[in-house]
């Protein structure tokens, strides 16, 4: 289990690196990508078409080789977290989070777990305090979650302080296609507006001791200087993509 270990280095600005796995693959697939010792493993069930007992064999796969498995709910949901919580996941990304209230439920999900109900709802309204041998059993029964909540939306970044203050909140996703539609700028991902709100965010986020990344190419002359600025949770590409990029690039060479 390494979910601690992440959650500790989101915190404490040191860089945490993986990948996004698309491919169930198997065994081999997994000892290959465990190989190069990234810090986890993201596995979107978003966008992709992964069912609960696919993501639960690549969960249990990757935290069996002490890499660590965060999954990317659908939707912000804390029904969604704890299945995947309960299928192998130590961290959960959830998607397009823009209330405060979406951000208590999921960290009831991902940090409070198994307290459910009126005394869930009453801990994390301050209006109850857990006797000290429940404190104790819920820190370790969840010492290896984590919780990362995507901004993604101008409201999102408007609201940041109050969406990522609240305690359990571990790290920011910043999904860089819906800012820059929600922005208005669609895809103009060097456009000098958005690079500079993506700057600050990386700022606010770790003067509040958050970890903050973002998923796109890391060649765009931008990239570098979000690292500059702070940016700690690193997802580099996917399976998929190095595969079929490295591919490409064969078959052109062979075909000349």
């Amino acid at each position: 289990m390494q979910g601690r270990r992440i959650r500790e280095k989101l915190r404490n600005g040191e860089r945490v690196c993986g990948t996004h796995v698309v491919n169930l693959g198997g065994p081999f697939h997994v000892d290959r990508v465990a190989g190069l010792s990234p810090d986890f493993v993201f596995i979107c069930t978003e966008h992709m078409p992964l069912d609960r007992t696919e993501v639960a064999m690549m969960c249990r796969m990757y935290s069996d080789r002490g890499v660590s498995p965060m999954v990317r709910i659908p939707y912000p949901s804390r029904q969604l977290a704890a299945m995947f919580l309960d299928g192998g996941a130590e961290g959960i990304v959830a998607p397009y989070v823009e209330e405060v209230e979406e951000v208590l439920e999921l960290v009831g999900a991902v940090r409070y777990r198994p307290i459910k109900g009126k005394f869930l709802r009453e801990m994390l309204s301050g209006q109850r305090e857990p006797k000290e041998k429940t404190q104790r059993f819920l820190e370790r029964f969840n010492a290896d979650r984590y919780l990362i909540i995507g901004i993604e939306s101008v409201a999102a970044i408007e609201n940041l302080e109050a969406l990522i203050g609240i305690d359990g909140v571990d790290g920011v996703f910043l999904g860089p296609h819906d800012i820059t539609c929600s922005m208005e700028i669609p895809e103009e991902y060097d456009n000098p507006e958005f690079v500079e709100a993506i700057a600050d965010v990386i700022r606010r986020c770790r003067k509040l001791n958050k970890g903050v990344g973002i998923h796109m190419d890391a060649s765009l002359p931008a990239y570098q200087r979000y690292l500059e600025e702070g940016m700690n949770f690193v997802l580099n590409a996917a399976d998929v993509t190095k595969m079929a990029d490295r591919l490409s690039e064969d078959f052109e060479a062979l075909r000349t």
